[in-house]
């Protein structure tokens, strides 16, 4: 009986930390995208480069593929729908959700768990390519127009690649750390 209670408090407890983990990384993607950024006209249909990329990618690699997915689908999708991008919400959501899946399931290969720098950065390729794609696809859809949304690419690139030069060092320090 003392086992079974032992046992049910374990799995609350570790059902709880997940919980809160998960909700901590999306406030850090809404947080980075939200507050540390800069609207320039990058494109045609305007822009906005932030640095939500670095928590996206500190989450995937660090905490994997679900806790990746989770931050990037509902931070940077709380993002569009509390910033008034709310025709972009749903493509964020998706786009970004698979986008943190992907990085997190190419870093955590063969059990490197995050743990290989060459690994991430092909992690942070794919996931970055995946994303471009997506966002030109979804620029496509809400414009109507299958050449405008190139000007937005110079744009997504500088995220993606501020977004690692800052994401790499810092997912590397906590590893070392031994924090996580």
């Amino acid at each position: 009986m003392n086992d079974t209670i032992v046992e049910q408090r374990t799995y609350t407890t570790t059902k709880t930390q997940d919980i809160v983990l998960s909700g901590i990384l999306i406030a850090l993607v809404f947080v980075a995208t939200k507050f540390i950024n800069i609207r320039l006209p990058v494109s045609i249909n305007g822009g906005l480069i932030h640095l939500g990329n670095t928590m996206l990618f500190m989450a995937a690699i660090v905490f994997g593929k679900r806790k990746g997915a989770l931050a990037g689908a509902f931070g940077m999708g709380l993002f569009d729908v509390l910033s008034g991008w709310m025709a972009w919400a749903p493509f964020t959501f998706v786009i970004r959700g698979i986008m943190g899946y992907l990085i997190g399931r190419i870093a955590w290969v063969r059990d490197f768990r995050g743990g290989n720098l060459w690994m991430n950065m092909a992690a942070i390729i794919v996931g970055g390519l995946w994303m471009l794609m997506g966002y030109y696809i979804a620029e496509s859809l809400l414009y109507g127009n299958w050449i405008s949304p190139v000007t937005s690419v110079p744009g997504n690139i500088i995220q993606i690649v501020a977004g690692a030069a800052l994401g790499l060092p810092l997912i590397a320090a906590l590893k070392k750390s031994k924090i996580i």
